[in-house]
């Protein structure tokens, strides 16, 4: 499955389920993908290994469905950002 493939799949059934029934909240959206970060890492602090992948999933599942929902392809927005990335310098420059 393509990764817009996916976010069209994920975001029919976040529609379906009612997520969309009213305009979503931009910061709310981010702050629940936030929560799914955080329940990842819950999960490694308590070494719950399904459950870091099962919260992996969630951010991945909550961020295609926003960008769906916001009428963005994020295959492409990967596509170009990954392509930005590649000219950075080793660390983005930063030290580690």
């Amino acid at each position: 499955m393509q990764i817009a493939q996916a976010a069209r799949l994920i975001h029919e059934n976040a529609r379906e389920k009612g997520f969309w029934d009213s305009e979503r909240n931009f910061g709310e959206a981010i702050a629940l993908i936030h929560s799914e970060a955080s329940e990842a890492l819950e999960a490694y602090r308590e070494s719950d290994l399904t459950g870091i992948g099962e919260e992996l999933a969630d951010i991945v599942i909550r961020t295609l469905d926003l960008a769906q929902g916001l009428g963005y392809d994020i295959e492409e927005e990967m596509i170009r950002k990954m392509a930005v990335n590649k000219h950075r310098p080793r660390m983005h420059g930063k030290r580690c």
